[in-house]
């Protein structure tokens, strides 16, 4: 099964918009469809996790503490951290080349870095 994507509320909304368009078939919720606006970074973790979807996000800073955090005590479906210096093309291609060659499973409890 392909992975399933969860934008966080900092993950510019260029990216989830242009990936849906380069491929329609992807399971990409934007940060309103998963109601993660205004949520707490381990709360956000949460939502995505109980809904099985890869986090994706610009917050290098917090997130990664969160996330090592939650898989202590919990399965995460993954992390992907995209660079905010990234060119929204890149990343794109990127995590549409991510969704393309790996399984969900292989995302299990794993923090990834965008450029690839």
């Amino acid at each position: 099964m392909k992975p399933r994507f969860q934008a966080d509320a900092d993950l510019n909304r260029k990216i989830v918009a242009g990936l849906r368009r380069r491929e329609p078939t992807i399971d990409f919720q934007d940060a309103y469809a998963g109601d993660v606006i205004g949520r707490p970074d381990p709360d956000v973790l949460a939502r995505a996790a109980g809904d099985g979807r890869v986090l994706v996000s610009h917050d290098r800073r917090t997130m990664l503490k969160h996330f090592a955090h939650f898989i202590e005590h919990q399965t995460s479906p993954g992390l992907i951290i995209v660079s905010q210096d990234l060119d929204v093309g890149q990343a794109i291609e990127d995590l549409l080349l991510i969704w393309a060659a790996t399984e969900g499973a292989e995302w299990e409890n794993v923090a990834f870095f965008v450029p690839l």
